[in-house]
């Protein structure tokens, strides 16, 4: 808006006069007083409010405003201010009464240092007192921590015995119920420990034809005890082989996702993802048992119309497979007859699915790749069993020099011979990955280490037991970093219980905490591994790096 503006006012019914108008710009912003709104016409109207320019006092020459007369000094004084007093005695013609008087005699004279022996005295017995509160106080508070730390330990106590319960209980059902390869080799080690009992008692106590004949029963219930597992893996291999289908099946079913900036999962569904989750909805319904005659039928009409659109030898198999059921399900044949005919249905409906050309997205999820020269990388022979496999099934240790034999060999060899159990060597090694996984310091080591060398290092190096404890269970050990400020290595390891090596990774300095032979004895247990693996090249360039590190330190 400009300073002057010229604003023309009507003087008459037909004159106009023009009027210059200066505008003054206020210094300051006017507040908002509030207002109103016009409801027809909408027009809104501010309060105004003004305020004249304050009248500036003259200057008499005299300082008005100063600290001296808007600041107050006090100023405390004690005063005696007199008493006029008087007394009157009795005299004659005047008697005073003396009823009501009293007899004043001088005490004793205490003298200063009497005073302050009687005040010594007195602090004396309020220390005393006080010292004998803090000690109830003190001596409570040691008995309340004497309580929880009791009640603590109680506890602790309670939940190892619940714990072992527990795991009792679940190696017990594990028996009773085997269901994955760590049961069943549970249950070979029990057999195993149990022949030796029973051959080292008929070696004890047995002689001549009467030992040869309990050899020979002792054979025949293990082979029994042999063929009792066998049936139990059977129905468990079968019942896992249905769920891997089911699993697959599913993967192939599932919906491409992305994630995308903001953090969002989307989800897109395919032609071939819908075609895949057509099928596995139809082996699902061909794959239940006990339902009725009429939803048996129009499932299997629905497999035959789903199959009939591609015609080769698998499709029309299927298809006589179909209308044979349905010939002999209207016949009222029993269900017990026709469950090979519904397995040899499934198995070949399975082989339909798997199939790229009728079902597109199984192509990106099968082990054998359509393309034939991808199978001549990473394959190595098995000498055991004759086979070209992958190199995932193999097991290979650090210190190993050849591919030797696949998984399923090692397996069987050792079902067959030593039976062991590998399971507490498993789970170590399980926990120490994941524990050097939480120091996030880029440790190797850990992941180049084999179940068999961690096998190897805690027989052989530890002895299977505590290094302070000496406790002999495996399945209570972990392997911990012995100096947690490098990472772990077969010379950079102790074997501990669990709340021995919470506290060993609590400590500061090892020197403190250890005496000097406990010490020694650990760096020679950490000399024989080095002196082991360092036979392993790869071992080997660890092994030179850390000590290098050690001797810059």
């Amino acid at each position: 808006m400009p300073d002057v503006i010229t604003v023309r006012i009507q003087t008459d019914s037909d004159s106009f006069q023009d009027v210059t108008v200066k505008i003054e710009r206020p210094t300051y912003h006017k507040p908002f007083l509030g207002g109103f709104k016009h409801k027809i016409t909408g027009v809104e109207f501010h309060n105004a409010g003004s305020q004249t320019v304050p009248k500036k006092r003259s200057d008499k020459g005299i300082e008005v405003f100063c600290r001296e007369t808007q600041t107050v000094f006090e100023k405390n004084k004690l005063q005696q201010t007199k008493n006029t007093t008087s007394t009157q005695m009795t005299k004659i013609g005047l008697y005073v009464s003396n009823v009501t008087d009293k007899l004043i005699r001088p005490g004793k004279y205490v003298t200063a240092d009497e005073y302050h022996k009687r005040r010594l005295e007195a602090v004396v017995v309020l220390q005393t007192y006080f010292r004998r509160w803090h000690a109830i106080n003190l001596v409570q508070n040691l008995r309340e921590k004497k309580r929880l730390r009791l009640k603590w330990e109680a506890q602790e106590e309670l939940n190892k015995k619940r714990e072992k319960e527990e795991k009792l209980r679940r190696e017990h059902e594990r028996r009773v119920n085997p269901k994955t390869k760590e049961d069943f080799e549970l249950l070979y080690h029990a057999l195993e420990l149990w022949r030796q009992e029973e051959i080292e008692w008929i070696n004890r106590t047995l002689t001549g034809p009467a030992r040869k004949a309990a050899l020979c029963g002792l054979l025949e219930q293990e082979a029994q005890l042999i063929a009792s597992i066998g049936r139990y893996k059977l129905d468990a291999d079968e019942e896992k082989q249905q769920k891997a289908v089911l699993q697959f099946l599913d993967k192939c079913a599932q919906p491409k996702s992305w994630k995308a900036f903001d953090g969002k999962i989307t989800e897109m569904d395919t032609q071939y993802t819908l075609r895949a989750r057509e099928l596995l909805e139809i082996y699902r319904s061909i794959s239940m048992k006990d339902i009725p005659k009429d939803e048996r039928i129009d499932v299997l009409l629905t497999l035959r119309h789903t199959v009939k659109e591609h015609a080769c030898k698998l499709t029309q198999e299927i298809v006589e497979l179909i209308d044979r059921e349905v010939d002999l399900m209207l016949r009222d044949v029993k269900e017990c007859n026709l469950e090979g005919l519904r397995k040899r249905i499934c198995t070949l409906f399975l082989q339909y699915i798997k199939t790229p050309s009728f079902n597109p997205e199984v192509a990106r999820i099968l082990k054998v790749p359509p393309d034939p020269l991808k199978l001549y990388k990473n394959v190595n022979f098995c000498r055991s069993c004759k086979n070209y496999l992958p190199s995932t099934e193999f097991s290979i240790p650090a210190n190993s020099r050849t591919i030797g034999r696949c998984r399923l060999c090692c397996k069987i060899d050792n079902e067959a011979r030593q039976r062991e159990a590998c399971l507490k060597y498993k789970l170590i090694l399980k926990n120490l990955r994941e524990s050097e996984a939480d120091y996030q310091d880029d440790a190797k080591i850990v992941y180049l280490v084999q179940q068999q060398d961690l096998q190897y290092l805690i027989e052989n190096i530890w002895g299977c037991q505590s290094a302070l404890s000496a406790c002999d269970d495996l399945y209570d050990l972990v392997m911990v970093r012995w100096d947690k400020h490098h990472e772990w290595s077969p010379w950079n390891t102790i074997l501990l219980t669990k709340d021995e090596a919470d506290a060993h990774l609590k400590l500061c300095s090892l020197q403190e905490a250890y005496e000097a032979a406990f010490i020694h004895r650990i760096n020679h247990k950490h000399i024989r591994a080095k002196k082991h693996f360092a036979q392993i090249p790869v071992m080997a360039s660890f092994l030179h790096r850390s000590g290098d590190q050690a001797n810059a330190n």
